[in-house]
């Protein structure tokens, strides 16, 4: 009889199903909000190894690997995906410390790393960014006219 993860996101639970839920929280806190990519088969020295260990690594990496038959020959591939939140806080404090990251020249993975937010939400939170400070500069130019 397996775990019952329903208490976590979707995609949590499925994770958790194969490497278990102390991995997945691990996992979570230090990549949730991130798209990353799960290789076919990783090397001892890769992020995911030296994160959740490499039991772990390899059945996440034997569960998301995408088989893809060609030519005569069966090619194993690696799968992007977005990790759910793991434990991020307050989300204004989270959007401040994305902000504060941005302003520092953060990436957008590191801030999303940092803060706790996916990187689809510091995507819009550094154009919303952009979009207002452009208009405080040409406020300010008008004004000055």
């Amino acid at each position: 009889m397996s775990e019952d993860y329903s208490f976590l996101p979707p995609l949590q639970a499925e994770i958790a199903t194969v490497i278990g839920l102390y991995a997945t929280m691990k996992l979570a806190a230090e990549w949730g909000g991130c798209e990353i990519y799960i290789p076919a088969h990783a090397p001892n020295d890769h992020w995911l190894v030296r994160s959740i260990g490499r039991e772990a690594t390899d059945g996440l990496c034997a569960y998301f690997a995408a088989r893809i038959e060609g030519d005569g020959r069966r090619a194993h591939h690696g799968v992007k995906i977005t990790l759910p939140l793991g434990q991020a806080g307050s989300r204004e404090k989270a959007r401040r410390q994305a902000i504060e990251l941005l302003d520092k020249g953060a990436s957008l993975k590191e801030a999303a790393r940092g803060s706790g937010l996916h990187q689809r939400t510091i995507q819009n939170i550094r154009a919303k960014l952009r979009n207002e400070r452009a208009g405080a500069s040409t406020a300010l130019a008008r004004k000055s006219s």
